[in-house]
């Protein structure tokens, strides 16, 4: 069985987390050994990592220390536990990835998603999502969300402003690059996004075997 490396984006409080185990449930079906994972984070390294960049102690830590820590973070992540998951065949499903790189760190804090995604270069080892899924809803809604759910984090503090940015950025990242982003409604019942999604998902995976039934 032929690997495959889903990424699922979107702004705080989108409901990601309910939607990657949905989907995973689904992918477990098709016969695939399904790997969780999440960013920053997914290895010991990575974690500690993460305690560092969402602590909201750190108010002093500038925007690039910002973007280099989420690059270390990914590169152990991919090196330790993508990879080698990608190289034996499983399915991975990556709660963030670079794009949340390009929208948080490129566009929000307005360091340049060319800067981001060249940086990220080191971090990525060649690795990339066959599928992103970006679930679009509007910030104040995610915000709201993520308020009503537990204490926000340094970077769920920031400003409307910088994440309504993001949000702008992950409908300009989904248009640029419509055959790798698939974009769904964020306002839709649950139930009405996970059928979306793997009816996607679905679609992808079936053409995928179709092509190399052909080529066999």
């Amino acid at each position: 069985m032929n690997s495959v490396f889903i990424t699922m984006e979107g702004p705080d409080g989108a409901g990601k987390s309910t939607q990657i185990e949905l989907l995973s449930q689904y992918l477990q079906t098709r016969g695939y050994d399904v790997v969780l994972t999440r960013e920053p984070g997914g290895t010991d390294i990575s974690e500690a990592i993460r305690e560092v960049i969402l602590n909201k102690e750190y108010t002093k830590m500038g925007h690039m220390t910002e973007l280099l820590l989420y690059a270390a973070a990914r590169a152990q992540l991919v090196e330790e536990v993508i990879k080698p998951a990608l190289l034996s065949g499983k399915a991975v499903i990556c709660d963030r990835f670079v794009d949340s790189s390009a929208v948080y760190q490129g566009l929000g804090r307005e360091l340049g998603v060319d800067k981001v995604y060249g940086i990220n270069e080191y971090a990525l080892a060649g690795i990339s999502p066959d599928l992103t899924i970006f679930i679009d809803l509007e910030a104040e809604e995610g915000l709201k969300r993520k308020k009503d759910q537990s204490e926000l984090d340094r970077m769920e503090m920031e400003s409307l402003a910088f994440h309504q940015r993001v949000v702008e950025g992950y409908r300009q990242l989904a248009k640029l690059d419509p055959e790798r982003i698939f974009k769904v409604d964020g306002s839709l019942p649950i139930e009405n996004i996970s059928t979306l999604i793997i009816t996607e998902v679905k679609n992808r995976l079936d053409r995928e075997h179709l092509i190399l039934d052909q080529q066999a």
